[in-house]
């Protein structure tokens, strides 16, 4: 494991926390059906009868939704977009012209929930519902193996080798603004908390970060561009009792570089064992539960725990390179990148759940900085260079 940035080391020592415990997936109160009676009305001209109230959940998201059983007795998903006007269009737009898409790429057959119907104008989208657990849920509990990783990179590699049908939106992801890596709108700097501007701060104070972030950029306006999610995460899989893995939350499919699909589920496992680093999960004891680590210890421990996770990553890289033998020159670095950016989004996404940065999570960041300035030295860490 490389050595971690100074800037962004925090402390150096750090007190080991218990290994997380397994947890059922949180339950959070629905949103208030009554308040949006577009959602029966949909549910009835499907066929399907209003929700029976008392069997709805709603499981965590950005959007409002809900899980439940239906008057024919027909459980359904659904999912009421939540943003401003224009963002939900774009999103709606998005994920309609994957359900045309995707009726011609084989490999997503049975890997993506049935589409039942939708209602632009109030913003719904129906699916079938699946009984299936969370990859997070799966990740915590480190019940996430080989099977569904390789199931993973199978269905993402048959993405991205399909050929593109129909008017698919081409626009970039967004990495930051460009701006944002100087400076911020006031607007935006009064409605942070501490850790957020901490996490700000820290990017816009590294000239070196800043123009690997600029090069990324560059190297993405520049790269071939195929049907991609662009919102690939963990928590975006289902995995049924039986094994099957399905990929969800297609509002940001689009025409992209592949690079950054492929990127952030590296990202995902190289964040976790980079948190992983101050539990005791993986180490098959705790007899040093109570002990601080020094900056070496923090290396030493970073090292085993990528040992212990990243095998993850090469699984789906294996499945992933089944369906898509064929890749640009440039694609392990740039997948590699956005895997680094990946921890430094992950950096600014959980600064907004906290007061000030935490010591573990600034030493992730310095990781996944790490991987955007020397993409190349961290890929073989993450397998990309190899083939099958």
């Amino acid at each position: 494991m490389s050595g971690i940035d100074p800037a962004y080391s925090g402390a150096t020592t750090v007190a080991r926390r218990k290994g997380e415990e397994a947890k059922a997936p949180p339950k959070f109160r629905p949103v208030d059906l009554d308040a949006f009676p577009d959602v029966d009305a949909l549910l009835t001209r499907l066929g399907a009868g209003a929700f029976v109230r008392d069997s709805v959940s709603a499981p965590v998201g950005r959007n409002h939704v809900w899980a439940g059983d239906t008057e024919s007795g027909r459980r359904v998903f659904v999912k009421r977009l939540v943003g401003p006007e224009t963002d939900v269009k774009a999103r709606m737009r998005r994920l309609l012209s994957f359900e045309d898409f995707v009726g011609s790429v084989a490999g997503l057959a049975g890997h993506v929930p049935s589409l039942l119907g939708h209602d632009e104008a109030a913003r719904l989208v129906v699916f079938g519902h699946i009984d299936a657990r969370n990859g997070a849920e799966l990740m915590v509990d480190e019940t996430f193996g080989a099977e569904p990783a390789f199931a993973a990179g199978r269905a993402i590699g048959s993405l991205h080798a399909a050929a593109p049908e129909g008017d698919l939106d081409d626009s970039l992801p967004s990495l930051p603004e460009p701006a944002l890596l100087y400076g911020m709108p006031l607007a935006m700097y009064n409605e942070l908390s501490f850790a957020e501007l901490e996490a700000w701060r820290l990017m816009q104070q590294d000239a070196a970060l800043r123009e690997a972030l600029e090069t990324l950029q560059r190297w993405e306006k520049a790269a071939p561009r195929v049907p991609s999610h662009c919102d690939f995460r963990v928590d975006q899989l289902l995995v049924t009792g039986d094994g099957l893995t399905i990929v969800t939350d297609w509002e940001e499919f689009r025409l992209a570089d592949p690079a950054r699909d492929v990127g952030s589920f590296a990202g995902e496992w190289l964040y976790r064992s980079i948190l992983d680093i101050v539990t005791t999960r993986g180490d098959g004891d705790s007899a040093f539960l109570d002990l601080e680590l020094t900056h070496d210890q923090i290396l030493a421990r970073g090292t085993e725990k990528m040992e212990r996770l990243l095998p993850l990553v090469h699984h789906f890289w294996r499945g992933y390179r089944t369906v898509r033998s064929e890749l640009d020159a440039g694609f392990g670095a740039r997948a590699t990148a956005f895997a680094g950016w990946h921890l430094l989004d992950r950096l600014v996404a959980g600064a907004a759940q906290s007061q000030r940065l935490s010591g573990i999570e600034r030493a992730a960041a310095g990781v996944g900085r790490g991987a955007l300035l020397t993409p190349l030295k961290f890929a073989p860490l993450l397998g990309f260079e190899a083939t099958p």
